[in-house]
């Protein structure tokens, strides 16, 4: 117990020396730690790490998926959901056939359905590596996005493949019968995911108190994995879908003390499990040589196998990237033909002034616009695509998978060492090449300029909000009354500057005018907040700027104690 106790408190601080030190150096965190694992796992007296891959798949990646999930936009998801499906399903399914099928021609002994296991196991990339290498050196926000619904998305399909695969192999499954299994484990996980997403959110609003609600989150992602596990479906979907639910409803159900909560802790464990998940890859590898040395098997092999894999993975990644990016500039095209008849519909509308469902079609009109501006203004270019067939890192997955094969399978060990050669291989390589190739072709991030211009313009969009609840004339305190004139134009003067030791849920103790005013800077916050729901429905700003504002006002919110009732 001492050993383990002292192992994890070293694996803390290697971890952050090493993330400070890459951030100093210019370098991949995941990849210098997975160099680092190796190297201390060379020191003599180093203890054996043996860690069930269960573990990893259990443990592990539900909390990471669900972090990253939480903080996805669900608008530029929703926006990119088919580059992202293209990426995350037919890529997969693509590479797993492809890179399987060169495994079982090098190893003539494999049945074709274990080769393909194998290539469902290292054809996932892990969009960890490449967006952290992508935010550093500012990469456009809508290419984070792509990559990171990518990483999502592409473990559930990558396993639930894995698993047929399997299962094929005992010669107990057709092709319409893994078709019906691969279509049921997603329903399933869907389902599974809302309603556990729907749960999660109803009961953390019920609690008052931001640390039972975080205490919360941390058991959501398992309570979305194991049930869709015991269903036969798939436990990571169900991760991805309740993380994507939470994180879009959350701001109408939970407190600002409670997301900013649960955004600080939750970013603490992403780090902690991602890069943990890195050292232990670089920790594990010499481990993995000698039992498949004392297997009787080659490592070179192994090895030459695995990098005749990743040749293939690459070719196939690049090939299908191609008509990809065809595709979104012919989305690019379409939509600036749909912005050039925008004022044609809209004046239909006007039209027709007594229709019953006119604001409906007013609404989805504005946010057909903003799609199609989204659209024509982020378009990526061959440059961005470069960078997307270029970010091709494998790790957690692939790391946890390759050992969960079951012990019947032949070449076990070689197996595992040859999806470690692809981790590490497209690891190492793609990540040390990534940032030379994003400053070679120019990939610029989001323009600074426009986005604070925006910022400003939802701020004043928020601060009009605020004065029409401030003029309405349904502005009425709880008991019905009127507020005093006097308080009214003193909220108007000093919006949310008033001194936040005067807020206090202490209101009995409070003279009358501090309780009006109090009530009304709730109400202020509250007509701020449903200004800001209204411009992420409709999508006209960037998720950066949303983001942002809601920061801003749960910060607000914050320290002047508004809260919820």
């Amino acid at each position: 117990m001492d050993d383990a106790l002292l192992l994890i408190a070293a694996a803390v601080i290697i971890i952050v020396v090493v993330s400070v030190a890459a951030k100093r150096f210019g370098i991949a965190a995941p990849v210098a730690l997975v160099v680092v694992g190796l190297l201390v796992s060379l020191v003599p007296g180093v203890p054996t790490v043996a860690l069930e891959p269960e573990w990893i798949l259990i443990g592990v990646l539900p909390p990471l998926l669900y972090s990253a999930a939480v903080n996805m936009p669900t608008t530029d998801f929703r926006r990119d959901f088919g580059a992202i499906g293209a990426l995350s399903v037919l890529l997969v399914i693509a590479s797993a056939f492809a890179s399987g099928a060169v495994i079982y021609w090098l190893l003539p002994d494999l049945s074709f359905a274990s080769a393909v296991a194998l290539g469902a196991v290292i054809s996932p990339p892990d969009a960890v590596a490449a967006t952290s290498i992508g935010k550093r050196l500012g990469l456009p926000s809508r290419l984070v996005t792509i990559l990171e619904g990518e990483g999502l998305v592409n473990d559930a399909t990558a396993l639930v493949l894995m698993r047929t695969a399997i299962a094929a192999t005992a010669g107990g499954i057709s092709l319409g019968g893994a078709l019906g299994d691969f279509a049921y484990a997603v329903v399933v996980a869907v389902v599974v995911g809302f309603v556990v997403g729907a749960v999660s959110v109803w009961g953390r609003s019920t609690v008052d108190d931001p640390v039972l609600t975080s205490l919360i989150s941390f058991v959501v992602p398992f309570l979305a994995y194991i049930p869709a596990e015991e269903l036969g479906a798939s436990g990571v979907l169900a991760v991805v879908v309740t993380g994507l639910f939470t994180g879009s409803t959350s701001v109408k159900h939970l407190t600002p003390h409670d997301r900013m909560a649960e955004r600080t802790n939750w970013r603490t464990i992403s780090l902690i499990l991602e890069s943990g998940v890195f050292l232990l890859m670089g920790f594990q590898l010499m481990d993995l040589v000698g039992d498949v040395i004392d297997g009787g098997l080659s490592v070179g092999h192994a090895v030459l196998i695995g990098m005749a894999a990743t040749v293939v993975l690459i070719a196939v990644r690049c090939v299908f990237v191609i008509p990809l990016m065809a595709w979104l500039r012919n989305r690019q095209d379409r939509s600036r033909d749909l912005l050039g008849r925008m004022d044609d519909f809209r004046e239909r509308v006007d039209a027709a002034p007594d229709h019953p469902r006119k604001a409906q079609v007013e609404r989805r009109l504005d946010r057909v616009e903003a799609d199609a501006q989204f659209y024509t203004e982020q378009m990526l270019g061959w440059r961005g695509g470069a960078v997307i067939a270029w970010s091709g890192m494998r790790g957690v997955v692939t790391l946890a998978a390759a050992q969960s094969l079951p012990h019947s399978f032949p070449y076990r060990s070689e197996l595992t060492l040859i999806a470690f050669t692809v981790a590490i291989v497209t690891l190492i390589g793609h990540g040390s090449t990534l940032p030379w190739l994003i400053r070679t072709l120019g990939v610029r991030g989001d323009d600074e300029a426009r986005q604070r211009e925006d910022y400003v313009r939802l701020v004043e969009e928020l601060s009009r909000a605020t004065l029409d609840a401030l003029d309405s004339d349904a502005l009425r305190r709880a008991d019905g009354s009127r507020f005093s004139a006097e308080i009214v134009e003193q909220a108007r003067k000093r919006a949310l500057k008033a001194d936040s030791r005067k807020f206090t849920k202490a209101t009995e103790e409070l003279s009358d005018e501090l309780r009006q005013t109090l009530e009304l800077q709730r109400m202020m916050a509250e007509a701020r907040q449903e200004a800001l729901l209204e411009a992420r429905s409709k999508g006209t700003y960037r998720s950066s700027t949303i983001r942002r504002a809601q920061g801003f006002l749960d910060a607000q919110a914050t320290r002047f104690g508004i809260v919820a009732e």
